[in-house]
């Protein structure tokens, strides 16, 4: 009679570390699941702010250029077309990200051709107004580079632990991955 209670205490107290075991490694993923849209929000933080600083930054220089104005509506028209594309983040392809990072990539090639125009301003160059704008506007690119490297270490953390064992067995999906476009991989060309 011992020896059997013995033994089926053993069975037990076998499956309960195993089902906590399995309880853990589930709930790890779902915490590493729920970290890539997170991330992915401060992602679309950063660009919501360089979204926001534009206006202010077009208004500034629209003082001292108005000829200018092929560059500045090219920015506006641009920054329209990044804040219309959402991307959902429980359904990260990489097809939605390129069409997001295609939008952002337009935004910032418009943004380059408007910080160009101050070399033709001289007094636009001196206006603080201008200055502190541009300061933030490369913060901003700063902090979006940033938390693209972040959003893809959560995803490479996430999507390596779901493809090994005993991760593979839940059958969660793999995330994508923020690369750079074909425009971003090129050498920009500097002509004097």
């Amino acid at each position: 009679m011992k020896k059997s209670l013995i033994v089926i205490l053993s069975v037990v107290a076998v499956v309960v570390v195993i089902a906590l075991w399995i309880l853990s490694v589930y709930n790890g993923l779902v915490t590493k699941d729920e970290a890539v849209p997170a991330q992915w929000a401060q992602v679309e933080s950063a660009y919501k702010r360089r979204a926001d600083l534009i206006p202010n930054l077009v208004a500034t220089v629209k003082g001292y250029a108005e000829h200018e104005k092929s560059t500045l509506d090219a920015v506006i028209s641009a920054r329209a077309a990044a804040t219309q594309i959402t991307v959902d983040p429980s359904n990260l392809t990489p097809e939605t990200l390129r069409e997001y990072q295609a939008a952002q990539g337009q935004l910032s090639s418009a943004l380059g051709k408007l910080m160009m125009i101050q070399e033709n301003y001289p007094n636009l160059k001196a206006n603080q107004n201008f200055l502190d704008l541009q300061a933030q506007l490369e913060g901003t690119e700063n902090r979006i580079n940033t938390e693209r490297m972040r959003y893809n270490e959560v995803c490479k953390d996430f999507n390596s632990t779901i493809r090994r064992f005993p991760g593979m067995l839940f059958g969660f999906e793999k995330r994508a991955y923020f690369e750079a476009t074909d425009a971003e991989k090129e050498t920009p060309q500097v002509k004097f």
